[in-house]
């Protein structure tokens, strides 16, 4: 093998590495520069939402910056590379996702979990329980409901913290898990519009987890990101954290 034809190999399997590697497949789901200015000196940043936020985080004492509150999921990944990336900053970051958590058991938390808290960024994942609680007979609302109690949890907290900057993410599903079917597509994509219709009504950034869990299947089973088609894997809160700070300008 001549010299060329070796380098040209060794450069295409190098590329398709990348390709195939988290930030390659975040990158391929989200295009875009970097962005600043999101986060200023002294800010609080919160982590809110259901069991995928929550990652199993110790609830008695609920600390800042600090690992046993944040559980293992892709709330302390994306809160370990902020300290990390930004010391200066000196930034105080909570989560207060709880497992099983729809938008009105949010709401019904708000004021203890969320304004007390007086965050400068709030980052919230909810949506993925208003669906599958209502399949499995454990709660019957609807993607209306849904939409409608986003609407008025956002007006709230605008009305509270008026220069919050939000981020919303989307719910998300991954097939040929134990948990997920093809019947959840359909009804998954409702609510999926309906939050990116109340993303778009305030003027949110979007994390379009949806996208990049499609783009993942690509290079991996769905159990290897989810093993029910909800819940991440080491692998898929790492996806999720690089989907986040890429959404926010940071990768």
């Amino acid at each position: 093998m001549n010299l060329s034809r070796r380098n040209f190999l060794l450069k295409s399997s190098a590329g398709a590495a990348a390709l195939a590697s988290i930030p390659g497949i975040v990158s391929a789901a989200i295009p875009g520069e970097k962005k600043a200015g999101l986060f200023k000196k002294d800010d609080v940043v919160l982590f809110q939402g259901d069991s995928i936020t929550d990652a199993g985080r110790e609830k008695a004492k609920e600390l800042p910056n600090n690992g046993s509150s944040f559980g293992g999921g892709y709330a302390f990944l994306t809160a370990s590379y902020l300290l990390n990336a930004m010391p200066e900053n000196n930034l105080t970051i909570y989560n207060r996702g709880i497992s099983g958590n729809k938008v009105f058991q949010l709401a019904d938390r708000w004021d203890k979990d969320c304004v007390d808290l007086k965050p400068n960024v709030l980052s919230i994942l909810i949506g993925v329980n208003d669906y599958w609680h209502k399949r499995n007979g454990h709660y019957d609302g609807t993607v209306e409901i849904y939409e409608n109690d986003y609407r008025k949890l956002l007006e709230r907290t605008k009305a509270a913290l008026p220069g919050v900057k939000l981020v919303l993410c989307e719910p998300f599903y991954v097939l040929e898990t134990t948990a997920v079917d093809e019947t959840w597509v359909e009804p998954m994509k409702q609510y999926q519009a309906a939050a990116k219709r109340v993303s778009d009504a305030f003027d949110t950034l979007w994390v379009p987890f949806q996208k990049v869990y499609d783009e993942a299947i690509k290079h991996a089973p769905g159990a290897y990101w989810t093993g029910d088609g909800v819940h991440p894997s080491m692998a898929g809160a790492q996806l999720m954290a690089e989907a986040w700070l890429k959404t926010v300008g940071l990768k």
